[in-house]
């Protein structure tokens, strides 16, 4: 499957039309506790990333949480 995450065209061979987000999550070893979605253009809930089927030439924004800052 060949997906355009953040910008830069990427090729999945271990996912199909049957993969979900959760499924490219795994796929690139991120926490899910840590990242936002984004799939053609629309936010994806945490809630709904198991039943939201990816499909080939999809658009996937990723954004990271990051920590720190003064206290």
């Amino acid at each position: 499957m060949q997906l355009l995450i953040n910008g830069q065209q990427r090729e999945f061979a271990e996912l199909s039309e049957t993969s979900a987000v959760s499924d490219l999550l795994a796929a690139l070893h991120l926490k899910g506790d840590r990242v936002a979605l984004e799939r053609n253009g629309e936010i994806v809930p945490r809630s709904a990333w198991s039943e939201t089927r990816l499909c080939d030439g999809d658009k996937i924004e990723i954004v990271h949480f990051v920590g720190g800052g003064k206290r």
